[in-house]
């Protein structure tokens, strides 16, 4: 059965369009991948799946809950991590957790277990202005873990982080995938989209222009040679 349905969607502001028509489906445990330069409509879709931008035209609908009909239940089965970091200074990493798991309705031991898979437990009383970028990056994609979310939409999610932690990132997306969880992410990074995506799409001017399937590539290599390619172009 299909977990995610997306059909004809597209973003207009004013005589521009941002995206044209995009339509694809999900199943529970899949990952698909976005690609494409800057301006591609990655970040556009992203804010549109993820109930932050209204679509212009088209339909989204999660498990057979629709986004334009019931939003708020769609959304309550979201979790979302934008490309940009936004919080009080001032607020401590615990407290921006426990935040958005009071919103959810997420317990302290889910939230203190989200500490763990982040690598952030030492740091749970510290200020978050004093946090790095690569820490900050971190709680932004617990938060976006926070419920066992059904659908995972993530915008760039690997920027700042180092070897280890793309590493640890990939680790607790597959563990998602195996419970379930239908993946959406964007990325500049070949190697990672070839690691997790289960489909990958490139996307220009707002469109889906290309579309792989990690599978029939045979290999991780060869699917980052077809990405590769495919930037150049």
């Amino acid at each position: 059965m299909t977990g995610l349905d997306v059909r004809e969607v597209s973003k207009m502001y004013k005589k521009k369009t941002a995206l044209s028509s995009l339509s694809f489906q999900a199943n529970r445990g899949e990952c698909i991948v976005l690609c494409g330069g800057n301006g591609a409509g990655k970040s556009t879709l992203l804010s549109i799946l993820a109930g932050i931008l209204p679509p212009t035209d088209g339909t989204v609908t999660l498990h057979g809950v629709s986004l334009r009909m019931n939003r708020k239940q769609y959304i309550s089965h979201i979790g979302y991590m934008p490309d940009e970091f936004h919080a009080p200074p001032m607020m401590t990493v615990w407290e921006f957790l426990s935040f958005y798991a009071s919103l959810r309705k997420v317990t302290r031991e889910q939230v203190e277990e989200t500490l763990r898979d982040i690598g952030l437990e030492a740091q749970k009383k510290e200020w978050i202005k004093y946090l790095s970028k690569g820490m900050r990056q971190r709680l932004l994609f617990g938060q976006a873990l926070l419920g066992n979310p059904a659908l995972l939409l993530l915008d760039e999610p690997t920027n700042g982080l180092d070897p280890f932690w793309i590493d640890r990132f990939i680790d607790i997306l597959k563990q998602r995938k195996n419970e379930g969880t239908i993946i959406i992410f964007s990325t500049h990074m070949m190697d990672v989209a070839a690691d997790i995506g289960d489909i990958i799409v490139f996307m220009k001017n707002g469109a889906i222009v290309h579309r792989i399937e990690t599978a029939a590539c045979g290999s991780k290599e060869q699917t980052v040679l077809q990405l590769l390619a495919l930037h150049r172009q």
